[in-house]
């Protein structure tokens, strides 16, 4: 599910192409994308996007007037910026928008298809779907203490929770943990200051930077991700991904608990103490022979 930094990439991007544009045709490829009754799609035919921004691991799109349009990525959605009369794939097209100088695509290359259009009167109503988590770019080391602490949850947990943090999922949770040398498992109200400054710090730098670089690999926004661009998994992330490639601080090999569909990655030596989390699917199976420390696993 693409997160702040691939969010705010997207923004980026989309800025100089529809920002005081507007579009002259909407179509809907799948009739269950699209969330609201009113206002219509086609009510916004002609008016200019006065603005752009987030909201959690949704875009707004603000039109002159007032009207709001929400789009919600998921796990498998994806933007795609064509020419205005390029051949759609309507297998994995959501819904298109034509602009001058280009269309916008909403793709979602999954059988489930869980991306969505949301369309709201004004920006108020629309910031309704915001879960109120915490900004963790715009927030003070006492703010973000206070919101990790509380609930009594996992670092893991806590980090992914939108009801706590804004914009951070699977991916960038096991690169902050990495940074921060902690525990997915251990809970935040249990951290020592020493503990919750780390991982404060380690949250805005790894936000930060990737952020950052994603937007300067396309050019400030110049060029706009392709397919398979915007990705959970890229080879230079420290954790996310790397099952059994070697930690880049340790050289140890990375590790995972594997979750329903999902699964998340650590580094045993630099996160837990060479302790090996118990992978669900994994300890179930080999019970007693479940190895217990990254030694055992050697």
């Amino acid at each position: 599910m693409p997160e702040l930094p691939d969010i705010e990439l997207y923004i980026a991007c989309l800025r100089p192409r529809v920002v005081g544009q507007s579009f002259s045709e909407f179509k809907t490829y799948n009739p269950f994308a699209l969330r609201t009754v009113t206002p219509k799609p086609a009510d916004l035919i002609g008016t200019p996007i006065t603005d752009l921004w987030r909201i959690g691991k949704r875009i707004a799109f603000g039109f002159e007037g007032g009207a709001t349009m929400v789009i919600h990525l998921m796990l498998a959605g994806r933007f795609r910026w064509t020419a205005p009369v390029a051949a759609i794939q309507r297998k994995v097209t959501h819904a298109s928008w034509r602009f001058g100088e280009g269309s916008l695509l909403l793709t979602e290359a999954s059988t489930k298809k869980r991306a969505g259009i949301w369309l709201f009167p004004d920006r108020e109503s629309a910031q309704t779907l915001d879960p109120g988590g915490l900004e963790p770019l715009a927030c003070t080391p006492e703010q973000f203490a206070r919101v990790v602490a509380e609930g009594n949850h996992t670092l893991k947990r806590a980090l992914t929770n939108p009801f706590q943090f804004s914009g951070i999922g699977n991916t960038f949770s096991d690169e902050i943990l990495h940074a921060a040398k902690l525990s997915p498992f251990k809970l935040g109200s249990s951290l020592s200051p020493a503990e919750m400054d780390a991982l404060y710090r380690a949250t805005v730098e790894t936000l930060t930077k990737w952020r950052d670089r994603l937007i300067a690999e396309f050019d400030g926004g110049e060029k706009f991700p392709g397919p398979g661009q915007v990705t959970a998994f890229r080879p230079d992330y420290a954790a996310h991904g790397r099952f059994k490639e070697p930690c880049p601080v340790c050289g140890k090999p990375i590790q995972r608990v594997v979750y329903a569909e999902r699964e998340f990655n650590y580094c045993a030596v630099c996160q837990t103490g060479g302790r090996l989390l118990a992978d669900r699917s994994l300890s179930r199976l080999l019970k007693d022979d479940w190895p217990r420390s990254i030694t055992d696993d050697e």
